[in-house]
Formats: C-alpha cells, sequence, structure tokens
C-alpha cells in the first residue's frame, strides 16, 4: 500500500430539520483514506455511518445540512462545494458506492443488464453491444448463478443476495478510485459473502482501489480492514488500526459493541400438540424467458420443489441455505403471498392453500410477515404512526383513536424504538431503524403466526441481541410460533428451535439446531457451518 491520500475528510458535520427543530446526525468527523486501503465505519444503527457516507457521495435529502466547515478533499478539490453536475461527473465513474438496501436502489422497470450497461454507457464511449458483453462479464465476477439469464431479468425476479452482487457489480464497473460499501453483504449468504469480500480484496490489491466498508459484522471488519473507525450519536468515538482496536478497545462504548456477538440458545421450546402451520409437498414453479425479444426461449424455474414442514404452536423453526435456494418462496408460498405449483397449506387445521383473497383475509391478521428489506415494505408516503395503525383499522383492532394509538406506541416500545416517532417517515430512519418499524407493524396486530425473513439482516450486533430478546419474550409471553428464514447462523442458533437447510429448492438436512450446527451430515451443511463462524480468507 502506498501512502498516497485518495479521501481527506474534515469535521463532516451533517444536520437534519425534523419536527420540532433539528437532528445532529453527523458532528465533526474526520478521516484519512489511501490508495489500496480498507478503512471501516462502525458502530450501531443511527449512529450516523450510513449518513457520512452519502455526505461525501452529496446523496443526502433536501431536509440535510452539511455543516459550513465540512471539507472532503478528493484529488485536491472539495467534493463538498462542488456543483451538482461536477459531482455527477465522479459518482459512479471515479467514486462508487454500494447501498445497503438493493432493491430500492434497483430500477424495477429495466432489466439488470440495461442497468448495468448504462452506468457503462454513461461514463464511457462504448455501443450498446459492448456494454452488454462488459455487464455479462462483471455479473460473472460477482459469482452470480446463470449470468446470462440474469441479464434479461427483472430486480424483482432475483434473490436479495442476487441483487445485492448486481448492485455491486455496477458500482465496479468503471473501475472506480474510491468504493464505498454501506452493508454490501447484508443480503448474502455466508459463502458468497466470503467470495464477494474477497473479490472486492483482489480488486483493491489488484488496482490500487480505496474502500471505505460500512457494517455491523465485526467479522467482516477484523478480516477486511486495515483501520477502524466506532461511531456512536454521530461522533467518532473511538479510531485506530484494526488488530489493535479489537485486542485492546479503550471507550466503554466500543468494548459493548465487541461484546455484542449473537450468543446463547433458543428458550427450551414450550411446544404444544397444537399445529399452527404445515405444508405438504408444497411446489412453486416460475417460468423464465432466456434470450432477446424475436429468438427468446421459455425454460422452467423449480424454485421449491416438493417441500413440507410441520410448526408447533410456540415453536421457531429457522430455514436456512445460500441465497437463491428458495427460502424466501417457500416461506411466502406457506402465507400464500405468492401462487403454489402443487401442495396443500393448513393453518390452524384449515386449509389455505384454496382460498381466494376475499376468503383469505380473515387469516391474515393471524399470520404476519417481517420483509427482509424494510424500505421496500414500508410506504415511503404514510408516517410510522399510519404504517402501523394501518393494519388495525383493516382488521377491526382498537375501538377508538386514542386506543389505537396506544397500540402503536406499545409496538413501537416493544420493538425498541421510542414512541415519540409517530409524525416521522420512513425515509428519515436507518437500516436497523426501520427494520424494527416492521416488526413493530407485525406485532401490533397480535399474530399466532410470523414468518421473519431475514430480520436481523440489517441490524448491528447490539440491536440483534435486543431483537432475539424481543422475538422470545413475546413467543413466551403469547405462544407465538415463528418460520425464522435467515443466512446468519449465529442468530438461527439463538432464536430456533428447529433447521431446515435448503439447497435448489430442496431440504438437505433438518434436526434440531444444536444437531444440525454441531454435526452436520451433509458436506453442503457443512460448509455453510464453517463460513457462517469463521469467514473464509
Amino acid at each position: 500500500m502506498t501512502d498516497d491520500i485518495v479521501i481527506e475528510a474534515r469535521k463532516i458535520g451533517v444536520t437534519f430539520k425534523v419536527d420540532g427543530g433539528e437532528i445532529e446526525a453527523v458532528k465533526d468527523v474526520s478521516f484519512t483514506l489511501k490508495k489500496g486501503q480498507t478503512i471501516a465505519l462502525v458502530g450501531e444503527s443511527g449512529s450516523g455511518k450510513s449518513v457520512t457516507a452519502r455526505a461525501i457521495m452529496r446523496l443526502l435529502s433536501k431536509r440535510a445540512t452539511v455543516n459550513p466547515q465540512t471539507e472532503i478533499l478528493y484529488a485536491g478539490r472539495n467534493m463538498a462545494t462542488l456543483s451538482p453536475t461536477e459531482m455527477r461527473r465522479l459518482r459512479g465513474n471515479r467514486l462508487s458506492m454500494i447501498f445497503q438496501e438493493p432493491m430500492s436502489s434497483l430500477n424495477p422497470v429495466y432489466t439488470v443488464g440495461n442497468q448495468i450497461a448504462e452506468v457503462l454507457r454513461i461514463h464511457n464511449r462504448m455501443s450498446k453491444a459492448e456494454a452488454m458483453a462488459k455487464a455479462l462479464a462483471l455479473l460473472k465476477d460477482v459469482q452470480i448463478p446463470e449470468p446470462e439469464a440474469r441479464l434479461d431479468q427483472y430486480p424483482h425476479q432475483l434473490s436479495g443476495g442476487q441483487r445485492q452482487r448486481v448492485m455491486i457489480a455496477m458500482a465496479l464497473a468503471n473501475n472506480p478510485d474510491v468504493l464505498i460499501a454501506d452493508e454490501p453483504t447484508t443480503a448474502l449468504d455466508v459463502t458468497v459473502q466470503a467470495e464477494i469480500l474477497n473479490l472486492i480484496k483482489a480488486l483493491k490489491d489488484r488496482t490500487g482501489l480505496a474502500v471505505i466498508l460500512i457494517t455491523h459484522d465485526l467479522t467482516v471488519v477484523r478480516q477486511f480492514a486495515d483501520h477502524v473507525y466506532v461511531m456512536q450519536h454521530g461522533e467518532v468515538r473511538e479510531a485506530g488500526p484494526t488488530e489493535a482496536l479489537f485486542t485492546n478497545p479503550q471507550h466503554p462504548y466500543t468494548r459493548r459493541l465487541l461484546g455484542s456477538e449473537p450468543k446463547g440458545q433458543a428458550d427450551p421450546a414450550q411446544v404444544g400438540t397444537e399445529t399452527v402451520l404445515s405444508g405438504r409437498d408444497i411446489r412453486v414453479t416460475y417460468r423464465l424467458r432466456k434470450g432477446g425479444a424475436f429468438r427468446g426461449t421459455w425454460a422452467d424455474l423449480q424454485a421449491v420443489d416438493g417441500l413440507s414442514l410441520e410448526l408447533k404452536r410456540g415453536e421457531t423453526l429457522g430455514l436456512v441455505g445460500e441465497s437463491g435456494s428458495g427460502k424466501t418462496t417457500f416461506g411466502q408460498a406457506l402465507l400464500r403471498l405468492n401462487t403454489l405449483t402443487e401442495g396443500a397449506v393448513e393453518f390452524m387445521g384449515t386449509r389455505i392453500d384454496g382460498l381466494d383473497r376475499r376468503a383469505m383475509n380473515p387469516f391474515r391478521k393471524r399470520m404476519q410477515v417481517v420483509f427482509q428489506d424494510p424500505f421496500a415494505s414500508l410506504n415511503p408516503r404514510m408516517s410510522v404512526r399510519q404504517i402501523i395503525e394501518e393494519g388495525l383499522i383493516v382488521n377491526g383492532l382498537g375501538r377508538t383513536r386514542a386506543e389505537r394509538e396506544e397500540r402503536v406506541k406499545q409496538a413501537l416500545r416493544d420493538s425498541g424504538l421510542p414512541d415519540t416517532i409517530l409524525s416521522r417517515f420512513p425515509h428519515e430512519f436507518s437500516g436497523g431503524q426501520r427494520q424494527r418499524l416492521a416488526i413493530a407493524r407485525a406485532i401490533a396486530l397480535e399474530p399466532e403466526f410470523i414468518l421473519l425473513d431475514e430480520p436481523t439482516s440489517a441490524l448491528d450486533l447490539s440491536v440483534q441481541a435486543q431483537i432475539i430478546e424481543l422475538l422470545r419474550g413475546l413467543q413466551r409471553d403469547k405462544g407465538l410460533s415463528y418460520l425464522f428464514i435467515s443466512h446468519d447462523l449465529k442468530v438461527v442458533r439463538a432464536l430456533c428451535h428447529r433447521v431446515i437447510v435448503m439447497q435448489n429448492g430442496r431440504i438437505v438436512e433438518q434436526g434440531p439446531v444444536d444437531a444440525v450446527l454441531e454435526r452436520p451430515t451433509t458436506d453442503y451443511t457443512r460448509r455453510l457451518v464453517e463460513a457462517a463462524f469463521e469467514i473464509a480468507a
């Protein structure tokens, strides 16, 4: 690594206008980024990590005001004072960013290939054919399966992890000098996480790429960052070389953060004999088009291939596997959120697989879902009060407005959020706070069953621990049953009683969580477990 300074940031300060005043989201943050170096910004959700990154890229909302003293020097110029046109020339070309939520960052009406090609053609003189060939090469670089088919697909046809890999391909398209990676591996399973991080590392070593890594995964930070900045309440509490900071943290907050890895096991199951949800021989098949508009062919993709499960009252069943293994499709099929090709689903003893939309309505408040991408599942035009209260109104819960408001506030408190945020909107929260809003919306209806689709993937470690305790407490108090979809085996071990391992739409292994994670019987499960508890070098 050379000592060439790529970015020198001095006194970054960002203030947001909110109802009743202002919030100082980032205060006096300074750092230096050198060519070929990776620095990590770590801290709890809402600590100002992403706001700092957006301030560098000049992608803050209109409510934000950057401190006049802020200097962000790149190639001798202060980016804080550049014109919008000058910044557009830098963004996506010399400076690139991978965002935390890929579904909100990708355009839903354009194919994946067209979106990557657009990034290439804006900043380079090349034909569409050349851009598409380069897009295909980039998809291969980020290890996306069947890259030729993905070029012609739309974002909604890809899994969360595959969408994140498309975002990474777009960010690396023009060989930037600086890559800001905001939770780049949040939606990725553990095996792909290692591949993607090693891909970024190899590119960094080859081209001198400088990386700003924003993450809550301290295993990733320890292995891939050279220097760490620990943030809390918008300020840098501690900074230093990675290994020194991990082995001898000085600040109490840093020590607490390093001690927040998911620990423990699920409470002994108070499992009743009553079956809450069962699925038998579930199949979900998609028709996918490959090739161009005139010479394209159609092929069947068997996303879920004859799966069965049974979930008892008070039980947590984990569903794990690599990105694209069919976990989310299977879970949503059980809730009738997508169309079953074959199979039978029973909820509380009633067959629901043949019911139409109207007939399903009475079951909806009893079965809730927390989605993987909170920004995509929360209506950006609705306030927190409206988002949570909507379900109460639709299902006739709460006789008066005051009674509904108290239920909304209680759901927020139960989810670890203050009850004073009712008039705020989703974009005013961090990724982790939005995920807690999604959990609050689900538990406000007091359901009997919740499908949790990567509910802790956007959360920092200390908040993960709070959410795990919250879910355990709700289960104890209300006898809730959870189907918990995750690629984080540490969280699965801490929360689940049983686990099902999926690969290519099939179940490859299942059993009590201890038995499967400590004594896996298949090579695939063994590889997942090894990658989960120590990122491959």
